[in-house]
């Protein structure tokens, strides 16, 4: 793709800029028009990575801060203590178990108790033996193979022996982790995942993150509310949920209390995640969009909202299979009756519908549920549309029918502002899909991420020249990076090796990733200068966290998950607490470029959070998201701090300057 860089301005913008974003900053409307400039702020480019299934406490959870900083975390709460141990507080995050059934899915089951010991984690889905190693790309020494001289070439030489370590061994398939310290006596709280048996540098067991699981998980009901927790989840049903939803009576669950460990940046776990933290500016109260998995995470993070069953003209049309039906089994208190890929939500009979309809009726604040009648929403992932050369791919029930409904990149495509999707290993899939046999193109296209990459779903992109030049690889992003033709607005994919996923993935080897984009940019000092690098994951995965959830729809919000921004206007190591999820990062690029909202129903209508200083991570006018404008700190010219956006600010100035509902 011939790429047109429209970015070039030099690393500061011109005093009518700054003037510009200041008369935002104080209330104003958009004044891009006005200035003649290609961007609100002096950010030109955006660098969008996507790790893989991790919650903020699951990574942050022993986080401190510099001095003046404050952060929601398990430390700072007292559930855990500096070295991982129970805190004074423990209590608040003790995990219980439903006891009885009305027959119905309830997302906040009654009765309940608490669990004496928690359920034994297991390794579910990790592998004996790294895949690297099963593969032949590398030996189980470290030693690259012949046939694989670079070994992943999205991590440098001298990190290529992240993967040969951290194989479970011995421990049986999908068997308890012997590994975890006191693994059959753990008390039931949040536990540390690392210890002597298990170094940082290790594979762990995946667990269940689905729509219906996550909401019960989360076990909102306005019985809990406070004022702090107005919404009233509690993040008490974790291993319950786990273990129970998929289970029939007298088996033994595959999945179970590997939700509630935590990594300790205390001890010295995910030290690059804390070494950006300490140098730039982080969200602790940004949320997935979509509970669930993978692929409603992929669709929130480009189309600001969920997707839905069609027919081949793009109209709601009813699945062959594959619905969802959350009641218990009878006999159970709560094994499914079907772990589908569809729910009709705005059908108060169906399954698992009345129940969060009621719920969300029940909020302090008015929500729509966003459910079209007689439309089949995603519940959980779903196959995607086309392989990636464009070619359709295989239809059954759990395939996501050709998407037509708008996204960012029609409207990125509207103001003719280049982007990209970036995805770990995609050359290798496209040649797979043609055809390719060879051991390479195998073995990497498996790890390119299909589900991952939300714009593969779409058929405006999938089906024209034009659109599938938005496609690349990245090993493309590298390259765009070092010759100066990176596109203003870049989403990132790391492979499956790469991307931090729980049991096909390690976090090091994420953050390895992560390490080497940031130096690649660095690298090009002129890049560097107008970038912001945002890191986050696509989704929580089903991994617990404690914090504050605000349900925007019948979808959402999910937990919290990270944010990292790393830009020369996010430094100094603050932690910011305006409420954001997945969609906060497309306001942030409409607005810095200028754009139309995606559509009237897209998140992205909605307002700017009010945030109140003595309850910092509620939003006073619910339901709000913002825009991720205040992590940046912006100058002038001549390094003159622009005027702060005030806090509780609208920064649109209360409304939508482009007619598509308010922002």
């Amino acid at each position: 793709m011939q790429v047109r860089d429209l970015s070039r301005h030099g690393a500061r913008v011109a005093t009518g800029l700054c003037a510009a974003v200041a008369l935002l900053a104080q209330g104003g409307g958009a004044v891009g028009e006005e200035v003649g400039s290609e961007t609100v702020t002096p950010i030109k480019h955006i660098i969008y990575i996507v790790g893989e299934n991790r919650s903020f406490d699951n990574l942050y959870a022993t986080y401190i801060p510099k001095r003046g900083e404050t952060v929601s975390n398990l430390l700072s709460k007292g559930i855990v203590k500096e070295d991982g141990s129970p805190g004074p507080h423990f209590a608040d995050a003790i995990q219980y178990r439903a006891t009885g059934t009305t027959g119905k899915y309830s997302q906040a089951p009654e009765p309940k108790t608490p669990y004496t010991i928690l359920p034994v984690p297991t390794i579910l889905n990790a592998p004996a033996v790294p895949l690297p190693v099963q593969f032949g790309v590398i030996s189980s020494t470290g030693v690259l193979s012949p046939a694989f001289p670079q070994g992943d070439p999205e991590i440098p030489l001298d990190e290529q022996d992240l993967l040969d370590a951290g194989g479970t061994g011995s421990i049986p398939k999908n068997g308890a982790d012997t590994r975890v310290r006191n693994f059959s006596m753990l008390p039931p709280i949040p536990f540390a995942q690392t210890g002597l048996k298990l170094p940082y540098d290790s594979y762990e067991g995946d667990t269940i993150h689905q729509l219906s699981q996550m909401w019960q998980q989360s076990d909102c009901s306005m019985r809990h509310a406070t004022r702090e927790n107005p919404t009233g989840c509690l993040h008490d049903l974790y291993p319950f949920v786990a273990t129970t939803y998929n289970t029939a009576p007298g088996q033994t669950p595959t999945d179970g209390s590997q939700d509630m460990a935590f990594y300790n940046m205390q001890a010295g776990d995910a030290p690059i995640l804390k070494s950006l933290a300490d140098d730039y500016t982080i969200g602790d109260n940004f949320h997935q969009a979509i509970m669930g998995g993978s692929v409603t995470g992929a669709i929130a993070i480009a189309f600001g909202d969920n997707a839905f069953f069609t027919d081949a003209h793009g109209n709601p049309a009813v699945p062959t299979g594959s619905i969802t039906n959350p009641d218990p089994v009878p006999g159970t208190i709560n094994t499914y009756q079907s772990v589908g890929t569809w729910i009709k939500c705005a059908d108060r009979t169906q399954p698992g519908v009345a129940a969060l309809q009621d719920y969300l009726a029940s909020l302090p604040y008015r929500v729509s549920a966003k459910c079209a009648p007689n439309t089949y929403y995603a519940v959980r992932d779903a196959e995607q549309a086309y392989n990636a050369d464009g070619s359709l791919a295989p239809v059954d029930p759990t395939t996501m029918p050709p998407l037509t409904i708008p996204h960012i990149g029609d409207r990125l495509d509207e103001r003719h502002i280049p982007w990209a999707w970036y995805g770990g290993q995609y050359d290798a899939a496209v040649r797979v899909a043609k055809g390719s046999k060879t051991l390479e193109d195998q073995l990497f296209a498996a790890a390119y991420c299909i589900e991952c990459n939300p714009f593969q779903y779409a058929k405006d992109v999938m089906t024209t020249p034009a659109g599938l030049a938005h496609l690349k690889d990245v090993t493309d992003l590298f390259n765009d990076i070092d010759n100066d033709t990176l596109p203003p607005v870049a989403f990132v994919k790391p492979d499956g090796t790469l991307e931090g996923h729980p049991a096909t993935s390690k976090v090091d080897q994420f953050e390895a990733f992560i390490q080497n984009v940031i130096d690649r940019t660095k690298a090009n000092p002129k890049l560097f200068a107008d970038t912001a690098i945002v890191i986050t994951e696509d989704e929580s995965g089903g991994l617990y966290d404690s914090g504050f959830i605000q349900p925007l729809d019948f979808f959402g919000d999910g937990p919290r998950i990270p944010l990292i921004v790393v830009s020369p206007f996010s430094t100094g190591g603050h932690v910011v607490h305006t409420y954001y999820d997945q969609v906060s990062v497309l306001k942030f690029i409409e607005r810095n470029w200028r754009l139309n909202r995606i559509s009237g129903r897209s998140r992205d209508n909605l307002p700017n959070p009010v945030m109140q200083r003595d309850n910092p991570y509620v939003p006073a006018n619910m339901p709000a998201i913002g825009d991720l404008f205040d992590l940046f700190h912006f100058e002038d010219e001549h390094h003159h701090p622009f005027p702060p956006f005030p806090i509780g600010h609208d920064h649109d100035g209360g409304g939508d300057h482009h007619g598509n509902g308010p922002f």
